[in-house]
């Protein structure tokens, strides 16, 4: 697998921002500092430009199993929880919706220093780690890919992550635990997440959803594709209303009044009539429904199709 670009878009940083990165990158080099310093094993890395090809194997953190006991694999994900005790560090990396435990340890090729890093990178940065996997004899509980783990072997932070608005463990907890009469938990706020949207979307509920509505696109597509459908797209930004009975979405379009599109139907009426038979569509729908509840249908995703019988 080839080397991965490194993430771009980011917002640029504010002072108070860059202050916070300083610091976290003065005390990284100083856990990192003395005789124990080695970069060709351990630090932040040089940003990415695609310059050379390093022939690593990558490898995602839900193909880690015991298949590839004994090997040594190239690992990119987010650094989920760190905890630092003595002589190693116990890591636990996710990417997406899978997680492994990394352990570092003191030895002959592992510094001292190493160790120290380790512990000192921030939840949710993005690091690299070249690691030896290893089967473990008690299933680790705490993370998905339980009965192997990581003995990291160089490890380099590729996006440190910056003052995070909340945690993802708050993020991730379910109501009902907010609800016990002992809880302790923060219960972060949907403006807060909605703020975060990027953040929000990494919990395992949201991500979860998202594969949820792909998977459900897939099966509507794949069924009439099998049946002679044929997919079309409609526009949404139209002269008049779509369909009766339902309030739009008005706007100017360059001095013309315009609205979003209520539905697809007269698109596929007029594709019908054109000869094409079968159509189904999956798109934007907009409706501006001044409703008081909590859910209600004022943009979704409609699956819609249309045949000559």
């Amino acid at each position: 697998m080839a080397d991965k670009p490194a993430e771009g878009g980011e917002k640029k940083l504010s002072k108070k921002e860059l202050r916070i990165l300083e610091r976290q990158q003065q005390t990284a080099k100083s856990a990192a500092g003395g005789e124990d310093a080695d970069p060709s094993k351990f630090g932040d890395a040089p940003l990415i430009q695609s310059v050379e090809i390093t022939n690593r194997r990558w490898v995602k953190v839900s193909e880690i199993d015991e298949s590839l006991a004994g090997q040594t694999v190239w690992v990119r994900a987010r650094l989920h929880t760190s905890r630092g005790k003595g002589k190693c560090a116990f890591l636990v990396l996710r990417d997406q919706y899978s997680t492994v435990q990394a352990v570092v340890f003191q030895s002959e090729t592992v510094p001292k220093g190493m160790v120290k890093y380790a512990s000192s990178i921030s939840k949710e940065s993005m690091i690299d780690v070249e690691a030896l996997v290893s089967v473990v004899q008690t299933p680790v509980e705490s993370v998905s890919q339980k009965t192997v783990e990581l003995a990291v072997q160089k490890l380099f932070t590729i996006s440190p992550s910056i003052n995070l608005p909340f945690q993802i463990e708050d993020a991730s907890r379910p109501d009902p635990e907010f609800e016990k009469p002992d809880c302790t938990y923060v219960r972060v706020n949907p403006d807060t997440r909605l703020d975060s949207r990027f953040i929000d979307l990494r919990t395992p509920a949201n991500l979860a959803i998202m594969r949820i509505q792909h998977g459900v696109g897939q099966l509507f597509r794949e069924f009439l594709l099998k049946e002679g459908f044929i997919e079309i797209h409609s526009p949404k930004l139209i002269a008049g209303s779509s369909e009766g009975g339902a309030s739009v979405f008005r706007f100017k379009y360059f001095d013309l009044p315009a609205c979003l599109a209520q539905s697809p139907q007269l698109a596929k009426q007029m594709a019908i009539m054109s000869d094409l038979e079968r159509v189904f569509e999956i798109g934007p729908v907009f409706r501006a429904e001044d409703s008081n509840t909590h859910r209600h249908l004022c943009e979704f995703v409609g699956l819609d199709m249309e045949m000559a019988i």
